[in-house]
C-alpha cells in the first residue's frame, strides 16, 4: 500500500470516530485474515484495523498470523510465504486453535470476521469447522468461495508467486501439490469435477460438495447473523469472479448460487441463512481488491459493533453495487 493511501484510510478513520455515535456497550472484537501475498502486518491491513477501531471505538481488532514462535525474525516474511506454501486445512486449525486460546478472544461472546480475498473462504472454513469464539457477522471481500478456474498471473519481480504458480501448474492435483500449494486447494474446474472431487483436499470438503456431507458445517454457517459477499466486477485477478458469490461457470454457462444444487439443497446452510435474511451480496464495479471508502465505512458500520444490537433483514434484497471513487487496498 503506498503512503498515501494509508493517510487516506487513517483519515477515514479519524472522520469516522468524529462522526460515530456515542454508546456504552463495547463493541465485540474483530478477526482479519489477509490475502494472497500479503501479512498480517501490511499497511493495508493496519489502516483497515485502525478505520474498524475509529468507526467502532473500544473495538479490539486481531489480524490473523500464520508465523510460528520460531519466524520471530521475520514474521511478516514469513506469515506472507504461508499464503503461497502450507496445508490450508492444518493453516486453519492453527487459527482455530490461536482464537480459542487468545486471552480477549477467547472470553468475548462473539467476534466479527473481516477476509480479504483467500482469506475469506478460509475464515468460512473456520467457521464451519470450530467456531470457538463464534462469529457473528462474516463479510468476505472478492472471495474465491468456488473456487478458481484459472491460477493467477504474477509480478516479474515477485519470485515467491512465480515459484508457486510453476509447481501450481505442474500436477495441480497430486498429494504433494495439494498438500503444500494454498492456491492449489482452491482450485476447481467444472469441466473435470471427478478430478476436482477426488483430488481437492480443502475446497471440495469445505463446501460439502461431496456425497457425504458434514452436518456441522451446514449448523456452524447457518447460525451467522450476517454472511456479507463482496464481488468485484471487473475482477481481474480472480477466474471466474462469480466464485465470490458461490456462482459456477463453465464456459459461457453461468449458474447464479440460488439456482445451483448446493443452494436448493443446502449443502452449506446458506439457504436457512438466507430465508432469515443473513446472506448479503455485494459488488463493486472495479478491480480485485479496490475498495471505495464508503464501501468500507457502510460495511463496518453496518455489520460490526455492540453485540446487543439488531440488524435488519437482506432477505432476497437486490444486490448493493458500489461505484468507481475507491481507494485501492492492494490486498
Amino acid at each position: 500500500m503506498t503512503p498515501s493511501l494509508a493517510t487516506a484510510l487513517l483519515t477515514i478513520a479519524s472522520l469516522a470516530s468524529a462522526s460515530s455515535s456515542s454508546s456504552s456497550s463495547t463493541p465485540i472484537p474483530l478477526v482479519i485474515w489477509h490475502g494472497l501475498g500479503d501479512s498480517f502486518s501490511g499497511e493495508g491491513i493496519q489502516a483497515v484495523a485502525s478505520l474498524a477501531a475509529a468507526i467502532h471505538p473500544g473495538t479490539f481488532v486481531h489480524p490473523i498470523s500464520l508465523a510460528s514462535p520460531s519466524d520471530s525474525d521475520d514474521p511478516s516474511s514469513a506469515d506472507r510465504s504461508a499464503t503461497f506454501f502450507g496445508n490450508v486445512s492444518q493453516q486453519v486449525d492453527a487459527v482455530c486453535a490461536q482464537l480459542a486460546a487468545h486471552p480477549v478472544l477467547s472470553t468475548a461472546p462473539a467476534i466479527d470476521a473481516l477476509g480479504f480475498s483467500q482469506g475469506g473462504q478460509f475464515l468460512r472454513a473456520y467457521v464451519e469447522r470450530c467456531n470457538a469464539p463464534p462469529v457473528r457477522s462474516l463479510v468476505t471481500f472478492g472471495s474465491q468461495h468456488n473456487g478458481i478456474a484459472e491460477f493467477r498471473a504474477c509480478a516479474a519481480s515477485d519470485f515467491l508467486c512465480r515459484g508457486a504458480m510453476a509447481l501450481l501448474r505442474f500436477n495441480t492435483w497430486s498429494s504433494f501439490v495439494q498438500s503444500r500449494l494454498v492456491p492449489a486447494q482452491y482450485f476447481r474446474d467444472p469441466a473435470d469435477l471427478p478430478a476436482y472431487l477426488e483430488g481437492s483436499r480443502f475446497l471440495a470438503d469445505v463446501n460439502n460438495e461431496r456425497e457425504a456431507k458434514n452436518a456441522r458445517y451446514k449448523e456452524n454457517l447457518a447460525s451467522l447473523t450476517n454472511f456479507v459477499m463482496f464481488l468485484f466486477e471487473d475482477d481481474t485477478m480472480v477466474h471466474p469472479r462469480e466464485s465470490s458469490w458461490f456462482g459456477e461457470v463453465n464456459g459461457t454457462d453461468k449458474v447464479p448460487l440460488r439456482e445451483r444444487q448446493l443452494y436448493k439443497e443446502d449443502w452449506l446452510g446458506l439457504r436457512a441463512l438466507d430465508d432469515k435474511g443473513g446472506l448479503v451480496f455485494r459488488s463493486i464495479t472495479a478491480d480485485h481488491m479496490q475498495i471505495p471508502e464508503q464501501a468500507l465505512n457502510e460495511t463496518m458500520r453496518d455489520f460490526f459493533g455492540p453485540l446487543e444490537r439488531q440488524f435488519p433483514s437482506h432477505r432476497y434484497e437486490e444486490p448493493k453495487v458500489y461505484g468507481h471513487s475507491f481507494v485501492n487496498l492492494e490486498l
